[in-house]
């Protein structure tokens, strides 16, 4: 990159797929890069320290800066003398925190848009979700951009990444600012640390037999590096000459490896990959609802006493038992998009990634950890959980005519079901 600098800035740039981003822009030599995240400092990786990402710290092609997204003059410094903001902070999907969601998400999507408008930043890039149109009861089968925000959405976390969508899309023009928003499907890859290590926590606890559902359910899956591709291409159409810019700009696009897989597969081929057995057994998704609902009850109850964000959850149980693909030939046709790295690939380099993660390299502390499950907080957890199912029953059951004999029968009974189940799942 010869004569003046120009600087773009990546937000949530410590993320999963953010990282890959900055180590692509950087060896693609575009731009300095400003990596914006929320920690005081940047805490690099031992594999990142004498890499690319280490190297341009060192030299001054990348720096860091640390912003709350929700901080105005956080984010006015962090943007300043950028001329492409790539937008991809985004709290933790997996808890149901609509005021958590809805601050960074929207409140600090405003801050963005409002930063690049008044520095004159030229392209704005916005990472969004394929779950902006996903109601959790119907399944999505090859949508494309056409379909709809629904009026109700799977959680807060879909509610509130639509409804920064839309103003990023609405802000395309102002000021000159160029906008478009990328929607990458399911992401996995090296350096994920929610899919592959929750997998293989739940096949060492021996919770990973289970498929909710028939099992059918098709799925897009995106390996990392081709989501990172996704967001240069976007950034190179909207910068492009004016009628590919023009075309390009205000819209949003789903994103794929355009090649639909069935979900449970695509889950067994990375537990069979790291040595686990893959799942076998089908419970149908109507006999988990109940319990997910249960479960998350109790989750809101408990959670202020250190009781940690369940995997199953309501908006989870239907992310995994329906059909969620997707159409990128709108990608394809307008910013030039075309995976880099086949699904097979993807798979194989995610794999290889995890040596720590195979079958039988559990850490000593790792191994006495699970020698203790179930530990003392999950007795307490289910406990307290039992004596509220029960008392709700109770005065359920009593209230509505049931004798004390086949009350307490009916209680003893559904009480045995759910600990046999939350032992098995939860």
């Amino acid at each position: 990159m010869g004569g003046e600098e120009r600087w773009c800035v990546v937000t949530g740039g410590r993320g999963f797929a953010a990282r890959h981003l900055v180590l692509m822009l950087i060896k693609y030599d575009m731009f300095c890069v400003r990596i914006a995240d929320l920690g005081p400092t940047v805490q690099l990786d031992p594999d990142e320290e004498n890499d690319v990402i280490g190297e341009a710290l060192k030299s001054g092609r990348a720096q860091y800066v640390s912003a709350d997204l929700r901080v105005k003059s956080q984010v006015l410094e962090a943007c300043r003398g950028a001329e492409v903001v790539f937008h991809m902070a985004a709290p933790d999907s997996s808890i149901n925190n609509h005021q958590l969601h809805y601050s960074v998400n929207v409140q600090g999507t405003k801050n963005i848009i409002d930063a690049c408008i008044e520095l004159k930043v030229k392209r704005l890039i916005y990472t969004s979700s394929p779950s902006v149109i996903f109601d959790g009861v119907h399944g999505i089968f090859n949508g494309n951009e056409s379909l709809p925000y629904p009026s109700k959405h799977n959680d807060s976390y879909s509610a509130t990444k639509a409804e920064a969508e839309a103003l990023v899309i609405k802000a395309n023009g102002s000021n000159g600012l160029l906008t478009c928003c990328i929607r990458p499907s399911s992401i996995f890859g090296p350096g994920d640390k929610l899919l592959v290590p929750s997998l293989v926590a739940a096949a060492r606890a021996g919770k990973s037999k289970f498929i909710i559902g028939d099992g059918k359910n098709m799925y897009d899956f995106t390996y990392v590096e081709n989501v990172a591709h996704a967001h240069v291409c976007a950034e190179r159409a909207l910068a492009s000459e004016k009628t590919v810019a023009e075309r390009a700009a205000g819209q949003a696009y789903f994103i794929t490896n355009k090649e639909p897989i069935r979900f449970w597969d695509f889950m067994s081929l990375i537990l069979e990959g790291l040595g686990y057995e893959r799942p076998k057994i089908k419970i149908p998704a109507c006999v988990m609802m109940p319990i997910a609902l249960m479960v998350e009850l109790i989750y809101k109850i408990l959670a202020p006493y250190g009781m940690k964000v369940p995997q199953l959850t309501p908006s989870r149980l239907r992310l995994l038992s329906r059909n969620r693909t997707f159409d990128c030939s709108k990608a394809h046709d307008r910013l030039g998009y075309i995976p880099i790295v086949p699904l097979q690939e993807g798979l194989r380099r995610t794999i290889e990634s995890y040596p720590h993660l195979r079958a039988g390299v559990e850490t000593k502390m790792g191994s006495q950890k699970a020698a203790r499950t179930p530990s003392l907080w999950r007795n307490k957890m289910l406990s307290i959980m039992v004596v509220l199912i029960l008392g709700a029953a109770s005065f359920s059951l009593v209230a509505t005519g049931y004798t004390t004999v086949t009350a307490a029968s009916t209680l003893l009974l559904a009480a045995s079901v759910i600990l046999f189940i939350l032992g098995k799942l939860a």
